[in-house]
């Protein structure tokens, strides 16, 4: 039906909503045909329909609405409700609406209504949303309130947004505040309350870690009497109209619930789940879910902290508990090390001083050198001790009034020897304090001691000085070097116990890492400090700060304390420290000659005094001054240790290997490193042979024999079974000897060929290895055999099969030679025309270590990839594998 003339005009500028209100009845409106419209609704009309913010127009005591585009999705599905009356199509937030707008038309005072609560039913259900709403009044001609303007946005979002923010914010202070994990849950979930619109009720479930299912922690804003106490997520009810909550501004029934994850990432197992109820005022739309999201990964974060914080509570008081029982063992050890002590210095130094029955030179000599040792490992003890009881707690000083200047003087002069010795400067200066000073005499003794022995360590040139200087509030000790220094990066960790600082150099590597963390501690009980200045190639200044204290003990006038003989005594090893080797020690005319390479003097005196008898020995205190010996002449044999300063005894194997010249030396490493593991280091290295210390002295010289008997070339030639013609090994009998012939067909005892040959052989080079009888040496024997069989070119097959027996071979030898007169496993192997042939030889008396579960499988297996002798002898049994070839790479053929 036509609006009536002088619509079309009217209602061209206002898009869709233009084109309803063209086409609408008004005829049949309360406000009539169009063409009636009197100037002031066709006015009001017209400023509707042309702007672009959302607008309304009532008019008449009908409340006949017109609205604009902008306008539509506030009303949503209501939609097209043009020429109707508002107070049906907004009934349901028409009691929020009614009063300012009959407020405005009465008192002409327009109305200003910020994020006002507005319930409609725009998408199908009871909806909260907020709106800042304007309305004025709308005149007629005659200047009378016909109507009501309404300029309205939707700021729900914004409400919603700032709300929701409020409540991650409070939860986010809450679960800040970490402490127990089931309180701090119980916590948050209570802080969810503070939004029951979004919200309106929350549980959270939690698993301990590796337990499932799910257990009940907290809930708020519902019966959790109703919830299931325990679940998974599976089990967890999204249909909850049964617990009878309401929610949302308007009270409505809540009947929907939302399951999400507590989890620290996407990936990882949810550690729980946060069961929490929808508002029945809202949808569930992509910013609801969003919200819920973060709020569970603020449970998440939470928990996920706690549990961290838990763990490494407990890792630390496992550590404070290792601590304590390593504390425990230093105390206890040292005081059983301490009974032993006493009970061998005691009688040595008996017999030392005993006048009436004096001891031959060379006797008193030894003895000499076993109580200067001695009261060294009493010193370690007694530094362990200390040590011990400080970190237990038991130590406590006992201050007397001290003459600490010329206490500290003598005790430096006690060093000047050491010091004079290697060559450097000792400089002195400790005036006497204008004040008492009150500290515990033998405690700061040892803070003396190891600074003064610190930096005769790492001092090479130059000197040390000691200096003594008042202040107000106590007196400093500085100890001076111009030493090697140590890095920035070194310096914060420097008085921890054990920590050595990596790649220094010193004189020696010796000593148990303590001596620095003792004086941290021994300054601390007495209320003082320590500090370090130090730069790499400059040197390095200690310096520590005391209080004048107070007495401990009642005591009339300063204490005159002189050095302890344990002073005396650490101050006397550095003496030997720094000495010098000395000349060659002649030996017999024999013409071999040993370098011995030990960074301990007294080591260095007790390995020339037992070798000097049999060769010449020339001694070097580490391996870069070893190197220099090998340059100025070429030793026989190289003995050298292998925790050395500046060049260790690693190092300096591999530099001897690396020179042609110097590449066929024997060196035989001593170390203190015990172990299986440490003898496969020391022979993969490179190393002819290795001895653990302590050793015995006929065991040294005897391997040293040995070495030099490979060197010179007396080792026996293996004998090699010629294959037949066409090139198919025969199968071995008696007749063919084996890689190594026993002593019963006739032989002397052979000496297996030196195991300096390399790793990979070349195509048709024998290759002879030894090592330790231990079943950590099989992997060692499996990669070697492996590079030789490659460079033979032998098939892959056929390869893989010789390992499989070669190592059943070895793995026999370390299990059943009993008692073998030497600890080793020889391994020999050997390319003929047509065959390859492996040898395994063992040193002791075949018996069962331990019940066998092998029942003969060893040589059924050894004898399906070859042919197979075993010649016993009561020196040892000689394995032998021969296989004929089954081919060769053209690499190794053509080489």
């Amino acid at each position: 039906m036509s609006s009536g003339s002088g619509g079309g005009e009217l209602f061209a500028a206002g898009g869709d909503a233009g084109r309803l209100m063209a086409a609408h009845d008004w005829a049949s409106s309360p406000v009539g045909p169009v063409d009636s419209w009197p100037a002031g609704l066709r006015h009001a009309v017209r400023t509707v329909l042309v702007s672009r913010f959302p607008m309304v127009l009532t008019w008449g005591p009908e409340f006949t609405q017109f609205y604009n585009d902008a306008y539509a999705p506030f009303i949503g599905a209501k939609h097209p409700a043009i020429g109707e009356d508002i107070r049906v199509t907004l009934a349901e937030g028409w009691d929020a609406l009614g009063p300012p707008i009959a407020h405005a038309m009465e008192t002409l005072e327009a109305s200003w209504l910020p994020g006002l609560l507005l319930l409609l039913e725009r998408s199908g259900y009871r909806e909260e949303t907020y709106f800042t709403v304007s309305h004025a009044p709308a005149f007629d001609d005659d200047g009378t309130v016909a109507g009501m303007h309404g300029v309205c946005t939707e700021v729900t979002g914004q409400i919603l947004g700032e709300r929701r923010q409020r409540l991650l914010h409070e939860l986010s202070l809450v679960g800040g505040q970490l402490g127990d994990e089931r309180e701090t849950v119980t916590a948050m979930c209570r802080a969810l309350g503070g939004d029951v619109l979004d919200l309106p009720f929350a549980a959270v479930y939690l698993s301990l870690p590796g337990e499932r299912p799910y257990r009940l922690v907290a809930a708020t804003g519902c019966d959790a009497a109703l919830l299931p106490e325990v679940a998974g997520p599976d089990a967890l009810p999204t249909d909850v109209g049964h617990l009878g909550v309401t929610g949302g501004p308007f009270g409505d029934a809540v009947t929907e619930a939302v399951v999400l994850p507590v989890s620290a990432s996407h990936e990882a197992e949810p550690v729980g789940y946060l069961l929490v109820g929808k508002s029945p005022n809202r949808a569930l739309d992509a910013e609801y879910r969003s919200f819920h999201q973060l709020v569970a990964g603020q449970f998440a974060a939470v928990v996920a902290n706690i549990r961290a914080f838990e763990a490494e509570r407990v890792r630390a008081e496992s550590l404070a508990e290792l601590d304590r029982a390593k504390t425990t063992f230093f105390s206890d050890v040292s005081h059983e090390l301490r009974t032993p002590l006493t009970l061998l210095l005691g009688p040595i130094g008996d017999v030392l001083d005993d006048t009436d029955e004096p001891l031959p030179p060379g006797a008193r000599e030894q003895l000499q050198l076993a109580v200067r040792n001695g009261q060294r490992l009493q010193r370690l003890v007694n530094d362990l001790l200390d040590f011990a009881s400080i970190e237990a707690g038991r130590a406590t000083p006992v201050r007397v009034e001290t003459d600490v200047a010329t206490f500290t003087a003598e005790l430096a002069g006690i060093f000047r020897a050491a010091t004079e010795r290697a060559g450097l400067r000792l400089t002195v200066d400790c005036p006497p304090l204008d004040r008492p000073a009150f500290v515990d005499p033998r405690m700061w003794e040892k803070v003396v001691v190891n600074l003064l022995a610190n930096a005769v360590k790492y001092t090479f040139v130059g000197g040390i000085d000691v200096a003594l200087r008042a202040d107000d509030d106590g007196f400093r000790l500085t100890v001076a070097d111009t030493g090697v220094g140590i890095v920035a990066e070194e310096l914060p960790q420097l008085f921890e116990r054990f920590h050595r600082v990596a790649g220094a150099t010193a004189r020696t590597r010796e000593g148990t890492g303590i001596g620095l963390a003792l004086v941290h501690e021994l300054a601390a009980l007495h209320g003082g400090t320590v500090s370090v200045a130090s730069e790499p190639g400059v040197g390095s200044t200690f310096t520590v700060a005391l209080p004048y204290g107070v007495p401990d003990v009642a005591e009339g006038g300063s204490r005159a304390v002189s050095p302890s003989d344990a002073a005396r005594g650490e101050a006397a090893s550095w003496e030997e420290d720094t000495s010098r080797p000395g000349r060659p020690a002649a030996g017999p005319s024999s013409g071999a000659s040993i370098l011995v390479v030990d960074d301990n003097a007294d080591m260095r005196a007790y390995l020339t005094r037992l070798l000097g008898p049999h060769w010449t020995v020339r001694t070097t205190a580490n391996g870069e001054e070893a190197l220099q010996a090998v340059a100025e002449a070429l030793p026989d044999v190289v003995l050298t240790d292998v925790m050395m300063p500046r060049v260790d005894g690693f190092e300096l194997l591999r530099a001897l290997r690396a020179d042609p010249a110097t590449r066929q030396v024997p060196v035989i490493m001593l170390t203190a490193r015990a172990g299986q593991e440490a003898s496969v280091e020391g022979l993969e290295a490179g190393a002819d042979d290795y001895l653990a210390k302590p050793f015995r002295a006929d065991e040294l010289i005897a391997r040293v024999r040995v070495a030099l008997d490979r060197a010179a070339g007396r080792t026996a030639v293996p004998s090699t079974p010629t294959p037949p013609a066409d090139g198919v090994a025969d199968r071995p009998t008696a007749a063919h000897a084996p890689i190594w012939a026993p002593p019963d067909q006739g032989a002397a005892r052979p000496v297996p060929p030196s195991p300096r040959r390399p790793q990979q052989a070349a195509p048709g080079e024998d290759a002879h290895w030894r090592l330790p009888s231990s079943a950590s040496s099989i992997p060692v024997l499996r990669r070697r055999l492996r590079g030789w069989l490659e460079a033979a070119g032998v098939d892959e097959d056929q390869a893989y099969d010789l390992l499989l027996a070669a190592c059943e071979a070895a793995t026999n030898a370390v299990e059943h030679a009993q008692g073998p007169t030497e600890p080793f496993v020889d391994v020999s192997a050997a390319l003929g025309d047509g065959y390859v042939r492996i040898a395994v030889r063992d040193y002791g008396q075949w018996r069962e270590r331990v019940p066998s579960m092998d029942r003969g499988r060893g040589s059924t297996l050894m004898s399906a990839f070859g042919e197979i002798t075993a010649t016993p002898s009561p020196e040892g049994t000689t394995v032998v594998i021969t296989s004929a070839l089954v081919g060769r790479t053209s690499a190794a053929a053509s080489g």
